[in-house]
């Protein structure tokens, strides 16, 4: 089987020991990916942008999408989220799960990670 691994170019890949997204299998696994901006919209936005990016290097896109997992500090805050998520994932729908846990740093107040099919 053959493995192919994307980086974004954060510095944290190379601290922390990770990359953006590893293709294997038959899929395109992305890692958890929190966005910049002061609400968590803008957050989720961000995050979206960098998850589309990482799966445009790997062959597809966010409409490939078979499971997402979104992790907020505060769960109160992912409906704000359901406008942009529902724009982004349109007719193709993911299977989805929400889990409320603190993340790396409380400026951030979503991460996602989702798992897409890979190009045949």
């Amino acid at each position: 089987m053959t493995i192919k691994r994307i980086g974004s170019g954060s510095p944290f890949e190379e601290r922390i020991g990770y990359c953006r997204a590893v293709v294997a299998g038959g899929f395109v696994h992305v890692a958890g990916t929190v966005g910049q901006g002061d609400t968590v919209e803008d957050q989720c936005r961000h995050a979206l942008g960098t998850i589309a990016s990482a799966l445009r290097q790997a062959g597809a896109s966010l409409s490939d999408t078979v499971r997402v997992t979104y992790y907020l500090p505060d769960a109160s805050e992912f409906e704000a989220c359901w406008p942009i998520l529902r724009d982004t994932f349109g007719d193709a729908p993911p299977a989805a799960t929400m889990v409320q846990c603190a993340l790396i740093d409380p400026k951030y107040r979503i991460e996602i990670e989702l798992t897409a099919l890979a190009p045949a």
